[in-house]
C-alpha cells in the first residue's frame, strides 16, 4: 500500500477525532507517540477553546499543537504561534445584534477566558462541553480582553435561527460560519482553520502536499482546501464530502486512526 508523504496532520474534534460520545479513544496517545517518533506533527483543529483542548490531551499537552477556536488561536508547547483577533467596536456590534435574536445564547471568546451573561441551565451545560475556562459577567460589553471569536448557540438550529440575521449583517466584514447544528461562529474575516494551517506551512516549512487533515462540518472546509490529503469523515456534511479528496470511515469507527495507521504509519 502506497504511504502518504505527510509532515503535518490536523484533525477536527467533534464528529471527527472524537467518537459519537464525544470521547477521545485512549489509544490516541500511542498513535501520537508513533507520529512524534517519525517527526510528524499532529494538531487538534477545533472550534473548542484552547483550555478545553489541553484537558482532553493532558498527557501530551506540553508537546502538542492546538489550532483552537476555529483557527483564531494557535498554541504550541504552551506558546502562542498565531492569533486572529476582532476589534472591540466590531465585538460590541456583534453582541448587540446577537442579543436581538430570540433564543440565542452568546459566548464571547477571549484569549484569557470565555465570557457569558446567561445563567440558563441548558446553555450552561452545553457551554461546559467546549469552554473549560468560562466566566459569568453581568455585561459582555464591559469585558476587557483580546477577543478572537463570538460563538452563538441556538437549540432549535443555528443555520435556521441565527445565520440569516448574523450573515446579513456581518458576512461582508467578518467570517461567519455554521460550526455545528446548534452553533455559529463570528470571527475576523481572515480567520479559519485553513488560514491557521497556511500560516504554519509558511513558518514551519511543510508544504500543501505534505499536509493531511480530517473534518466533518462546514467550519472544516478551508482546512481541507489547504491540505492535499484532505479527508471528509463518512458522517460528514455533504458539502464537506464534496470538498475533500478522500473519505475516511466515520468517527464511530475511529476513521482518523484507521487512515493514519494505513496511510502514514
Amino acid at each position: 500500500m502506497k504511504k502518504h508523504n505527510v509532515k503535518f496532520i490536523a484533525a477536527d474534534m467533534d464528529g471527527t477525532l472524537l467518537n459519537e460520545h464525544s470521547q477521545l479513544d485512549p489509544s490516541f496517545f500511542d498513535l501520537y507517540q508513533q507520529l512524534e517518533d517519525k517527526n510528524i506533527m499532529f494538531a487538534a483543529a477545533s472550534g473548542r477553546q484552547y483550555y478545553s483542548l489541553i484537558e482532553t490531551f493532558a498527557p501530551v499537552k506540553d508537546r502538542m499543537m492546538f489550532i483552537a477556536e476555529n483557527g483564531t488561536l494557535v498554541m504550541y508547547k504552551g506558546q502562542e504561534l498565531y492569533s486572529c483577533t476582532i476589534d472591540t467596536p466590531s465585538i460590541k456590534k456583534i453582541i448587540q445584534t446577537a442579543r436581538s435574536i430570540e433564543g440565542a445564547h452568546i459566548v464571547l471568546c477571549g484569549k484569557r477566558s470565555a465570557y457569558i451573561e446567561t445563567q440558563d441551565p441548558q446553555a450552561l451545560a452545553e457551554f461546559s462541553k467546549y469552554y473549560h475556562r468560562c466566566e459569568y459577567v453581568e455585561d459582555l460589553l464591559a469585558v476587557d480582553d483580546e477577543f478572537i471569536k463570538v460563538a452563538l448557540c441556538h437549540f432549535d438550529g443555528s443555520a435556521e435561527h441565527i445565520n440569516p440575521i448574523i450573515n446579513a449583517e456581518f458576512d461582508h466584514s467578518h467570517q461567519v460560519v455554521v460550526s455545528a447544528k446548534i452553533w455559529l461562529d463570528v470571527m475576523n474575516a481572515e480567520a479559519s482553520k485553513g488560514a491557521a494551517i497556511k500560516y504554519l506551512q509558511n513558518t514551519l516549512g511543510f508544504s500543501h502536499e505534505e499536509t493531511m487533515s480530517f473534518g466533518d462540518y462546514l467550519n472544516d472546509l478551508e482546512m481541507l482546501q489547504e491540505s492535499y490529503y484532505s479527508y471528509a469523515m463518512e458522517n460528514a456534511h455533504q458539502q464537506v464530502k464534496e470538498t475533500a479528496r478522500f473519505i475516511a470511515p466515520s468517527n464511530k469507527d475511529a476513521g482518523v486512526f484507521t487512515v493514519i495507521k494505513e496511510k502514514v504509519l
